[in-house]
C-alpha cells in the first residue's frame, strides 16, 4: 500500500493533466460531433453519424484532405532528405561548424506566425524576391502566393524551411553516435565513402529517421497557422486550406460546432492510424537493420 500511495502521489498530477487537457476535450468533441450543435442556433439535436456521412460527400472537406495529404508528403520528405545532407556536411569539429549548427536551428525556435509574416512579405508579388527577378529580366515573375497552382507548394516550402533545423539536429545526434571503429573497420576492408555510409552510417541512423518522420508527419497534418497568416486558405477556392484550417473556420467562423467536431475527430483518427502504421514500419526496419 505505501508503494501504491507513492505511485499515486507522483503519477496523479500527470494523469489529471492528461485527463483534463487531452482525453476530456477529445470525448467532448466526439459528443459534439454527434449533434447539430450551433451556439447561436439552438436547440441542440442528436444527429448520430450524419455529420460523418456528410463529410465524405463534402467537396470542401475532400479538397482539404487532398491539400493536407500533399502538404504532409512534401514536409515529411524534403526536410528529411535535406536535413540528412546538411547534417553530413556539419558533422565535423570546429567553431565554424558549431556556428552553422546554430544558424540552421534558429528557425525552429521562432514562432510560426513570425516566420509566416516574414515569408509572406518576401514572396509577395511586389516583394524582394519578385523585385530581384524583375531586375534580372523576368517580366512576369511567378505569383508565389497568389497563383493557386503555386501557393500550396510555397506554403509547404516555408514549413520545410522552419523544420529543416530540427531534422539536422536529430541527424547530427545520430551521426555522433556512430562508432568510429566501425567506420575505420569498413575503410580498412576497402569500403569507399558511399559504401561506408550505406552499410554502416545509414542503418545506425534508423532511430533518427523514425523520430524525424513521425514529428514531421504530425506537425504537417495539423498545419493551421501558416495557412491562416500567409494565404487564409486561398487563393481561389481552398487552394491551401488544410483540414485543421477548415475545422477552425467551420467551428468558429461559421459556428457549426457539431460538424467541425466531426472533422476534428476524423482528422485525429487519420493522424493516429497513419502515425501508427509509419511508426510500426520504421521500428521494424530498425530491428531488421
Amino acid at each position: 500500500m505505501p508503494r501504491v500511495g507513492h505511485f499515486a502521489s507522483f503519477g496523479a498530477p500527470g494523469v489529471l493533466v492528461y485527463l483534463c487537457f487531452v482525453l476530456a476535450p477529445i470525448l467532448i468533441s466526439f459528443g459534439y460531433s454527434l449533434t447539430n450543435y450551433n451556439p447561436f442556433n439552438p436547440p441542440v439535436k442528436f444527429t448520430g453519424l450524419d455529420n460523418y456521412r456528410l463529410l465524405f460527400s463534402d467537396e470542401q472537406f475532400l479538397t482539404a484532405l487532398k491539400v493536407t495529404t500533399i502538404l504532409t508528403l512534401i514536409v515529411v520528405a524534403v526536410p528529411n532528405v535535406l536535413g540528412l545532407g546538411v547534417a553530413l556536411l556539419l558533422d565535423r569539429k570546429g567553431w565554424l561548424y558549431n556556428a552553422l549548427r546554430s544558424v540552421f536551428f534558429t528557425p525552429v525556435i521562432l514562432s510560426s506566425v513570425v516566420v509566416s509574416i516574414v515569408w509572406s512579405r518576401l514572396l509577395d508579388d511586389a516583394g524582394p524576391l519578385n523585385s530581384l527577378l524583375r531586375a534580372l529580366g523576368v517580366e512576369h515573375p511567378p505569383g508565389w502566393l497568389s497563383d493557386p497552382d503555386l501557393a500550396l507548394y510555397s506554403v509547404a516550402s516555408i514549413v520545410c524551411w522552419q523544420m529543416l533545423g530540427f531534422c539536422v539536429v536529430v541527424y547530427l545526434a545520430g551521426l555522433q553516435g556512430v562508432p568510429a571503429e566501425l567506420l575505420e573497420a569498413a575503410e580498412i576492408d576497402g569500403a569507399g565513402p558511399l559504401r561506408r555510409f550505406r552499410a554502416v552510417t545509414w542503418p545506425l541512423l534508423a532511430p533518427s529517421l523514425t523520430i524525424n518522420t513521425v514529428v514531421l508527419l504530425i506537425s504537417a497534418f495539423k498545419t493551421y497557422d501558416y495557412v491562416k497568416v500567409i494565404t487564409n486558405g486561398g487563393p481561389g477556392s481552398g487552394a491551401t486550406a488544410t483540414i485543421a484550417f477548415d475545422v477552425l473556420q467551420t467551428g468558429f467562423d461559421a459556428n457549426h460546432v457539431g460538424y467541425a467536431s466531426a472533422m476534428a475527430v476524423l482528422m485525429l483518427v487519420i493522424v493516429a492510424v497513419v502515425t501508427s502504421v509509419v511508426l510500426n514500419f520504421l521500428r521494424r526496419r530498425e530491428v531488421d537493420l
